[in-house]
C-alpha cells in the first residue's frame, strides 16, 4: 500500500469543507489506491470546533478504507505539519456594505499567517491550493511569505469557472459536457474572468463554428459564468459549496495527473500579457504529479486581448491594495 498523503484543509467544518472532505476520503481527489490523512483546521471558536468534531464523527462512520487518520485542530502548526497538500478553503466572507479592498486586507492577514506556517512546517514536496476569495490575490499573499517553497507550489482555483463555462457551452450546443474540451479561463476568479471561447472545442471543432452565435459567446456566456456565484446566492441564499468542492477535487486531481490540460491560477511571469507578479488563470499542462507548465503561444485575438487587459487591471489593483502585506 502507498504511503498516506497528508492533506490539510482549512475551514474544514464550513459548507465547502463538508462537501469536500468525504470526496477526498473516498479517493476522488488522489485516486482509489492512495491513502490519506486529513489534517483539519478550524477557528478557535467553540461552535466551529464542535461542528468539526461532528464532521470527524461522520467521516469515521463512513469507514473509508483510504482514510488513515484525522487530525482536528485550531492550531495552524498542527494542521499544516508535514502536509503534502494544503487546501486553503477558509476565508472571511464579504459582508453587507463591505468594500472589496476591506475584504482583501482582512483575508490578507489570514493568508500571511498560513503562508508562513506552511513554508515552515509542511512537507518538502508541499503544494498549496487556494479557494478562499479573493483566491488569486490570496495565493499571491501566501506565496510571498515563503522562503523555502517556490512560487509554483502555490496555485489558486479557477476550475469552478472552467466547469461553469463547459456546462454553458454544452447546453448551448445541446451536447454532453464530455464533448466539450479546451475550455480555458484567463485572469481573476471574479466577474472579470475571461472564458476563451475561441480556443474551446465541441467534438473537436472550434466552438464559434459549432455554436455560431458570437454575441452570445462574447457577452451572455461571459456574464453567466463570471456572475454565477452571485446568481446562486440569490437563488439559494448561500454561496456555492458543492460545486466549489467539486471544482477543487478536479483542480488537485488534474494537477496530480500527468498530461492533463486545464485552467489553473498561477504566477503569470508575464504570459499572455499579464503583469509578471500576479496570479492569473492560465491554461496549463500537468508535467508530473503536482508540477505543471503554462501552455504558451495560443492564439489571442483582439477581443481576447481586450478582456485579458481588463482582468489583468483588476489583479494589479488588488495587488496594489495589499502591497504592504507582500514581502
Amino acid at each position: 500500500m502507498k504511503k498516506p498523503i497528508r492533506v490539510a484543509v482549512t475551514g474544514a467544518a464550513g459548507q465547502i469543507g463538508y462537501a469536500l472532505l468525504f470526496r477526498i476520503a473516498s479517493g476522488a481527489m488522489f485516486g482509489a489506491d492512495q491513502p490519506v490523512i486529513l489534517q483539519l483546521l478550524e477557528v478557535p471558536v467553540e461552535k466551529a470546533l464542535k461542528a468539526l468534531e461532528g464532521v470527524a464523527m461522520e467521516l469515521d462512520d463512513c469507514a473509508f478504507p483510504l482514510l488513515h487518520g484525522i487530525v482536528q485542530t485550531s492550531k495552524p502548526e498542527e494542521a499544516f505539519g508535514d502536509a503534502n497538500w494544503s487546501l486553503l478553503v477558509g476565508a472571511k466572507p464579504r459582508g453587507p456594505g463591505m468594500e472589496r479592498a476591506d475584504l482583501l486586507k482582512d483575508n490578507g492577514k489570514i493568508f500571511i499567517e498560513q503562508g508562513r506556517v506552511i513554508d515552515r512546517v509542511a512537507a518538502s514536496d508541499a503544494r498549496v491550493a487556494v479557494v478562499g476569495n479573493p483566491a488569486n490575490t490570496n495565493a499571491m499573499i501566501a506565496a510571498s511569505q515563503a522562503k523555502r517553497l517556490p512560487a509554483d507550489r502555490f496555485t489558486a482555483m479557477v476550475r469552478l469557472d472552467q466547469n461553469r463555462a463547459t456546462t454553458q457551452l454544452a447546453k448551448k450546443a445541446n451536447v454532453l459536457v464530455s464533448n466539450v474540451s479546451d475550455v480555458f479561463i484567463f485572469g481573476n476568479h471574479s466577474p472579470t474572468m475571461f472564458s476563451a471561447f475561441h480556443l474551446a472545442k465541441i467534438n473537436g471543432k472550434p466552438v464559434p463554428q459549432v455554436i455560431g452565435h458570437l454575441e452570445w459567446l462574447k457577452s451572455e456566456m461571459q456574464e453567466t459564468v463570471g456572475k454565477r456565484g452571485a446568481a446562486i446566492i440569490a437563488a439559494r441564499g448561500m454561496s456555492s459549496a458543492a460545486s466549489a468542492a467539486n471544482a477543487l477535487v478536479d483542480h488537485v486531481r488534474d494537477l496530480m495527473t500527468p498530461g492533463m490540460i486545464h485552467s489553473v491560477a498561477v504566477k503569470s511571469h508575464g504570459d499572455y500579457g499579464f503583469d509578471p507578479d500576479v496570479w492569473a488563470g492560465l491554461p496549463v499542462k500537468t508535467t508530473a504529479p503536482g508540477a505543471y507548465e503554462v501552455i504558451k503561444n495560443l492564439p489571442i485575438d483582439d477581443f481576447a486581448r481586450e478582456k485579458i487587459a481588463i482582468t489583468n487591471k483588476e489583479l494589479v489593483d488588488e495587488r496594489n491594495t495589499v502591497k504592504d502585506m507582500l514581502k
